[in-house]
């Protein structure tokens, strides 16, 4: 028996392949359907998913006021270092003197 099967080939491989049709905008309507739909019915979780969803679309679409934020914070990080540095140039202007007569080293002997 296992003479005749040696000269048998197998049969070759079938596959199912089903052409598939991606819509994204369909996909997203339906996804805003099924939340509208747990919305009604008082769902809390779908009132988190969907005011997470509006956030991120809010924030990819409106890229102007991304940039506005991203420039107030650097001027108000900036505003910040220039505070600091006048404060730490006015201390050492006033007080560096005064401790080092304190100390005894006069500040000559650098």
């Amino acid at each position: 028996m296992a003479l005749l099967r040696f000269f048998k080939l197998p049969r070759h491989q079938q596959y199912q392949y089903k052409p598939r049709f991606w819509d994204p905008k369909k996909e997203e309507r339906e996804e805003r359907l099924k939340q509208i739909e747990a919305v009604k019915e008082g769902d809390a979780e779908a009132l988190k998913a969907r005011l997470s969803a509006n956030f991120r679309k809010g924030y990819t679409k409106d890229t102007s006021f991304r940039k506005k934020q991203v420039m107030r914070s650097n001027l108000i990080l900036l505003g910040i270092l220039v505070l600091l540095v006048v404060l730490s140039y006015l201390f050492i202007a006033v007080y560096l003197p005064k401790i080092a007569e304190s100390v005894g080293s006069g500040g000559g002997q650098f």
